[in-house]
């Protein structure tokens, strides 16, 4: 067929050289796949290398303290990838003796493990011919085969599936897996696809109908949440501040973060004071300023963060126990890594 044909062909000639694609070690390929979800290849890259370096096998990374796993993770987003990657990791390890399972059914059994990363794993560790579908396989396919059926509906992610699964070959199916994904990454992309040049441009039907800009289909976005978060970033006479574990379920869970009150609405320095649990923290004679000028919105897959830092100067407090050295040290979000580079500037600065 002319699908895997011109595709494996576009593939030896183009495909990229990544780490995980030099072995057939399923811990490697499983850490990959988990890494390069929602996440691009070139920002996933390091991280990978990073972790193979701190934890050469499965059993280092079970051994490792989950503080240490998410420090390690930090900036890539979605944590529950790495709460999950921690909690399979020990699965492996101390359940399996360190043998990752060898077929897709087995595969899908394991934590954070979902149908893409078990056919990603089965089939280029272990030839297995499941085929792979992620966003780069429904624009390729969508666009090719002029599918309008779209993508995130239940008729559409059945309809995807089987054609992914139909065009799949049966003799190098984790070649073919990752050809369709490169192919969708680095020629058939979101925007501006090299078109002109593509070698499946004659049998393209939205390349042939200047359909390319309208596929692939989605149904309406799920509506954003907007919230208000107001951190209390503490700083002492004696250089000390309080960071706290974010244990809540939701996002940032084990990740760490300056004292949060959550409001309805963005709120100024005299609502803050006026605030109940502001009043709980026993900051009389405190000194309040606004760190930044606007409000940072920080965005999320589903919801949009408003949030102001409030530099909070007092004499004493019983609960700032950290020095600012130390923070360093904690995992935290992205939204929060940024605010302690800026801050910690205007600490150099005065000294």
């Amino acid at each position: 067929m002319f699908f895997d044909k011109k595709l494996t062909i576009w593939y030896l000639q183009n495909k990229r050289d990544l780490p995980w694609r030099k072995t057939k070690n399923p811990y490697s390929v499983w850490l990959s796949e988990i890494m390069l979800q929602q996440t691009r290849v070139s920002q996933g890259l390091p991280y990978f290398q990073r972790f193979k370096e701190a934890f050469p096998t499965v059993f280092d990374l079970a051994n490792a303290e989950e503080s240490t796993v998410l420090k390690l993770w930090q900036g890539l987003g979605y944590y529950s990838r790495a709460r999950n990657l921690h909690h399979t990791a020990k699965h492996v390890a101390y359940q399996l003796d360190g043998v990752f399972p060898s077929n897709y059914k087995d595969l899908l059994k394991l934590k954070g493990v979902g149908e893409y990363t078990a056919s990603a794993i089965a089939s280029i560790c272990f030839d297995e011919p499941v085929a792979v579908v992620d966003g780069n396989v429904y624009r390729v396919l969508s666009r090719v085969f002029g599918i309008r059926t779209p993508i995130n509906s239940v008729a559409g992610i059945k309809e995807f599936k089987n054609l992914a699964q139909s065009l799949l070959s049966r003799n190098e199916p984790g070649n073919y897996n990752q050809a369709i994904m490169d192919f969708g990454a680095l020629n058939c992309k979101p925007q501006k696809p090299l078109c002109e040049n593509c070698s499946l441009s004659v049998e393209c039907i939205a390349f042939k109908n200047d359909l390319v800009k309208e596929l692939p289909i989605k149904e309406k976005k799920v509506k954003i949440r907007k919230r208000f978060f107001n951190f209390l970033v503490l700083n002492t006479d004696d250089g000390k501040t309080i960071l706290e574990e974010r244990k809540t379920k939701g996002i940032w869970q084990g990740l760490y973060q300056f004292p949060l009150i959550e409001t309805k609405k963005i709120i100024s320095a005299d609502e803050l004071v006026e605030n109940s649990c502001f009043n709980q923290m026993n900051l009389e004679g405190c000194v309040i300023n606004k760190f930044n000028k606007k409000t940072i919105i920080h965005k999320l897959s589903h919801q949009h963060l408003h949030t102001q830092f409030w530099i909070i100067s007092v004499n004493r407090n019983d609960q700032a126990n950290l020095n600012w050295s130390q923070i360093l040290e904690k995992p935290v979000p992205v939204l929060i890594e940024k605010f302690i580079e800026e801050y910690r500037k205007t600490l150099v600065q005065k000294e």
